[in-house]
């Protein structure tokens, strides 16, 4: 049976082939240069196809014709360099591999070959084989894979991935409901640690066979090799070249340093005009190289520039380096003490600025089932806009990437819901003074409030220009709800700021916060939109503060 044929109902999530629409029209149309000695086999290939036809009966006869023109043509140019990026010579491929029903050698042919790895069409189709299979996680994780390289068109290949996780979960509800679970067992959802050192281990054990697949994974069983030990203090490290997978990294400062890591800045096999932040923990730990790397996957390409990069991670036996971006602008606790220093507060518009900017942020992420887990001001990298901001940057629902305002970084404590049963909930302590959410304080379960919490902290921060402590106040309803000690000044908009707080301290503790999200968002920015004067301040009080901190 090829391609053409296969049942849509197998594949999750894809309804048809990838070739189904154009494989034919691509072999005819396409144009041949002047030396094209591939184009008499597309002609006979294409021929074989139209005797073949698309219907649920297949003529053996000319199958078997099909067979042969395609084994001639993978034969005579499978190896050819003069096609080795021709997406003409892929289909081939696919089709070969379809018709001769041995999809995973051709794919692991190709992978050997490093041909065609670039390819959306690639993985596109190997999912589908598998899911007609009944592969589904083999599938989902050639999805993976693919998204990880960066295959072209990237967009499309993610949107298909996302509609084949829909596919799947809704196929696996079926399953539990099929499975007609005890009453007990449903009303009981699995309360989990996620950052205990058990589970930990158990999750880097779940995700080690996806972590190879991923572009820029790269570990060894030895100590690091070079000449200075990566734990050694800045003054040591300083101007030392760190040789990584065959780039020189040349440390120059220090961006910050925690508990378990240290952070630098380093330029790039001598080119002072590419910097990087190279991060060394020490016991290796991988889990922040796959959380950016199912960011990657994960989050639409126009927002992906808010949540930083992670080019490759070096694992040894005794430490491990990730390879990231590098934004020269500081942090958002840099800015908030900006001000404090010279005793002043944080003018309400940048306030809301950056309050618009972090609601989009977990929106966006608790979306697609990933909680970041440490929210906090020092893990906001601060960036801007490229251009004026006007009133079209806050009425547009989608982002431009050259308007984003923070860059959300530090992915080590970061949450990926689908490693855990649906209904999961959490307990424990995120282990940062002052951003324990409420439900942490008083040992209950939690989810998305490790997020929102430190976000209403944030936000605290930047209006009263210290941390957040709540307290609980009756509700004219009954009952009660938490709310920020420190009072509202009168001369802020105190109707949104009191409705953000109110909605973020006191949410459930399970199920989607993305509405809530959603329409605290719109109501900050239909604010900023209400008036011309605002968007102008803005803007000015940006650049002001970018000359202001870039210069100090």
């Amino acid at each position: 049976m090829v391609i053409l044929d296969r049942t849509p109902a197998a594949a999750p999530g894809v309804t048809s082939s990838p070739l189904q629409k154009s494989s034919l029209r691509v072999l005819r149309e396409a144009a041949s240069p002047p030396s094209d000695p591939i184009l008499p086999c597309l002609r006979s290939i294409s021929m074989a196809m139209d005797e073949l036809g698309t219907g649920p009966q297949c003529d053996p006869t000319a199958l078997d014709q099909l067979k042969c023109y395609l084994t001639e043509c993978i034969r005579k140019y499978g190896d050819e360099y003069q096609y080795s990026t021709d997406p003409r010579l892929l289909k081939i491929w696919i089709l070969y591999a379809d018709v001769t029903e041995a999809f995973p050698k051709v794919y692991k042919q190709l992978e050997e070959k490093q041909m065609f790895l670039e390819h959306a069409l690639l993985y596109e189709s190997y999912a589908l084989y598998l899911c007609a299979e009944g592969k589904l996680q083999e599938a989902d994780k050639v999805y993976a894979i693919g998204i990880s390289r960066k295959a072209e068109p990237l967009d499309h290949l993610k949107k298909t991935h996302l509609t084949f996780l829909k596919h799947l979960e809704h196929f696996v509800e079926e399953a539990d409901v099929d499975a007609q679970p005890s009453k007990k067992q449903k009303n009981e959802p699995s309360v989990v640690d996620p950052w205990s050192v058990s589970s930990r281990n158990n999750l880097l054990e779940t995700i080690n066979n996806d972590l190879r697949t991923f572009a820029g994974y790269h570990k060894s069983n030895k100590v690091y090799y070079g000449k200075v030990a990566l734990t050694s203090s800045l003054n040591i490290l300083r101007n030392k070249v760190i040789e990584l997978g065959g780039r020189k990294y040349q440390i120059k400062g220090s961006t910050g340093t925690g508990a378990f890591a240290k952070v630098y800045k380093a330029t790039v096999d001598g080119n002072a005009e590419e910097m990087v932040a190279l991060k060394i923990q020490n016991p290796p730990f991988p889990w922040e190289f796959y959380m950016y790397r199912q960011l990657d996957m994960r989050i639409p390409e126009v927002e992906r520039p808010s949540f930083g990069y992670a080019h490759e991670v070096h694992i040894f036996s005794d430490v491990s380096v990730l390879v990231c971006d590098y934004l020269p602008y500081g942090t958002l606790l840099d800015v908030i003490n900006s001000h404090l220093v010279v005793d002043r507060h944080m003018d309400e518009v940048l306030c809301m600025y950056y309050t618009i900017e972090m609601l989009e942020m977990l929106e966006t992420l608790h979306s697609v089932g990933i909680i970041h887990g440490d929210f906090k001001p020092d893990n906001m990298l601060v960036c801007y806009p490229s251009g004026d901001i006007t009133e079209e940057t806050f009425r547009s629902e989608t982002r431009d990437e050259q308007n984003q305002g923070l860059c959300l970084v530090d992915w080590g404590r970061g949450i990926d819901l689908n490693l855990f049963r649906t209904g999961t909930e959490f307990h424990g302590d995120c282990g940062t003074s002052g951003f324990s959410c409420v439900e942490m304080q008083e040992n209950r379960n939690w989810t998305y409030q490790v997020d929102t919490y430190g976000l209403c902290v944030i936000a605290h921060m930047m209006l009263h220009g210290a941390a957040m402590s709540v307290e609980k106040v009756p509700r004219a309803g009954g009952g009660y709800e938490y709310q920020p000690k420190l009072p509202f000044r009168r001369y802020w908009n105190v109707e949104l700021w009191r409705k953000l707080f109110s909605t973020l301290l006191n949410a459930p503790s399970n199920g989607s916060d993305v509405a809530a999200l959603r329409g605290l968002r719109a109501s900050f920015r239909e604010h900023m939109c209400g008036s011309r004067q605002l968007v102008g301040k803005l803007s000015q009080m940006l650049a002001k503060q970018k000359a202001s901190l870039c210069s100090s």
